[in-house]
């Protein structure tokens, strides 16, 4: 069976999306939630299991040789080895399309991911954006617009079905909820859409659970 490592639920973002891929492949695997930057933190980053990926989660095991750390690297990893046809949509420009804006959501958007880390747990009174944050959302709002329009048809995530694009985004539509940021009035049915998925609601539940508190994440945005 698989092993995923990832980190608190509440707050770790790219667990979210490696955790997220897991779920889609349909293929069973064990998950071993490890707390970040808690006392045995630096001391089991060296360990064997997260040798690879210099202590950096998620990290996925397949076996004892095959390790795949990386939330996109798993995503595309799970895509081939659950046969190719669940994360990506079939068709050559869709495809392409979801593609290239998952490349995006994992290169990009810094001031976004630097002023407003994830929180599940916490929903904060809204502040006005950064100048870089406002730019990030209009570029993010910009690539939904764009494929809910394309390829959305009758389906509630932005390729019609739930696929990589949207793990890809997920954690995304959390901190827009969180920090109450402003977003365009189509994007609401989609963030409703991504909450209410029942695995969305899984990992919120399980963030709820969790005990630990990291005083870095919990602080509420500042006005600009």
């Amino acid at each position: 069976m698989m092993k995923l490592f990832i980190g608190n639920k509440a707050y770790s973002s790219w667990s979210l999306r490696g955790w997220l891929a897991c779920k889609l492949s349909g293929l069973p695997f064990e998950e071993v939630v490890v707390p970040l930057y808690d006392e045995a933190w630096e001391k089991r980053r060296e360990g064997d299991e997260f040798a690879p990926s210099s202590g950096k989660v998620p990290i996925l095991w397949d076996g004892d040789d095959i390790v795949v750390w990386d939330s996109l690297a798993i995503v595309e990893y799970l895509n081939e080895k659950s046969g190719g046809d669940t994360f990506w949509p079939a068709d050559p420009a869709p495809r392409a399309m979801a593609r290239s804006m998952a490349a995006e959501m994992h290169s990009s958007f810094a001031p976004l991911r630097r002023e407003h880390s994830m929180n599940i747990r916490q929903i904060y009174d809204p502040v006005p954006p950064s100048e870089g944050v406002a730019q990030d959302i209009a570029r993010i709002m910009e690539l939904w617009a764009q494929a809910r329009a394309r390829y959305g048809g009758e389906g509630d995530f932005l390729f019609g079905d739930f696929g990589a694009a949207d793990i890809m985004f997920a954690p995304v539509v959390t901190r827009f909820i969180t920090y109450q940021l402003p977003v365009a009035r189509f994007a609401e049915g989609y963030m409703r859409a991504i909450i209410a998925h029942p695995w969305m609601q899984e990992w919120i539940g399980g963030a709820q659970a969790e005990d630990w508190v990291i005083d870095r994440f919990e602080s509420p945005p500042q006005t600009v």
